[in-house]
């Protein structure tokens, strides 16, 4: 199947699915900045997949922050930071620990899970749990839908590129871009999982098929909003960069308190809200 053909089905049987949102108050994280909630979203399968929303204390319409899920077992509820200036949702996808319920991910294993063929992979649920989460977010009437951006790695791009809407994305991470070849240059995980997958048997080729599918360069023209590639090494990704439209580089320091503060500022510029440290300043 091709490639617009395979991420048109997946649209087919997301708009098939009912979302069923259910949203409930949690009231021990009630702030003066924000009230949170929690949400539950019918994905592809269907699979019930879980998020962390959070609308600012005033009146909007606000500006929307989508933060799609890292690699791990765990997402943690958006800083308060985050929560005091955008509706954040904070998504879990399946498998992930609150969004676990007859399906457990396994760290390491996810990024191999059903992987030989492009149909059965189990990124193309998560991708889908992302598409839900954006159609859900974007959908709230608390939502300026001129000042929605999404974060996160690879599948921030793939969530813009099919959701039309993002004024912004932040990509912080990569996962699946030129993975056949970064697997090659370090033995850490979550990629080395693709090196452990191949030395059992599994054929490079099929792999690399299937992973195309999910290479954010191939989705990054249909962005049409602004975009930051947060990267160690922006030669690197050249390519990605070159496909996203409008486009900024930032060459991340690894100093936690520079690469934060950049991210955040560039953020807030074009959403219309203050910047804020996570850190101390004296």
């Amino acid at each position: 199947m091709n490639f617009a053909d395979y991420w048109a089905v997946v649209d087919e049987e997301l708009a098939a699915i009912p979302g069923r949102p259910v949203v409930d108050l949690v009231p021990q994280r009630v702030t003066a900045e924000a009230t949170s909630y929690t949400v539950r979203l019918t994905s592809t399968g269907p699979y019930r997949v879980f998020g962390h929303l959070s609308i600012p204390t005033g009146d909007g319409p606000f500006p929307a922050l989508l933060q799609t899920p890292r690699y791990g077992s765990v997402n943690h509820v958006p800083h308060p930071n985050d929560r005091s200036r955008y509706v954040v949702l904070g998504l879990m996808h399946r498998g992930q620990r609150l969004a676990d319920e007859g399906f457990s991910a396994a760290y390491p294993g996810l990024l191999t899970m059903g992987i030989d063929d492009p149909a059965s992979y189990i990124y193309r649920g998560i991708a889908a749990d992302c598409l839900r989460a954006a159609e859900f977010l974007m959908s709230l009437s608390e939502v300026d839908p001129a000042r929605v951006a999404v974060s996160g790695d690879d599948l921030a791009v793939l969530t813009a590129a099919r959701r039309p809407g993002f004024s912004a994305v932040r990509v912080t991470e990569l996962l699946f871009y030129r993975a056949m070849e970064a697997r090659l240059r370090s033995s850490h995980y979550p990629l080395e999982e693709l090196n452990d997958y191949l030395r059992a048997g599994s054929s490079p080729e099929i792999v690399d098929n299937t992973i195309a599918y999910f290479d954010p360069a191939r989705h990054a023209p249909a962005v049409t909003g602004r975009s930051l590639v947060a990267v160690e090494d922006p030669d690197w990704c050249a390519s990605l960069i070159e496909a996203l439209p409008a486009a900024d580089v930032y060459q991340l320091t690894h100093l936690d308190g520079t690469d934060n503060d950049f991210l955040d500022a560039w953020l807030s510029e074009l959403s219309g809200v203050p910047p804020l440290s996570r850190f101390i300043t004296t």
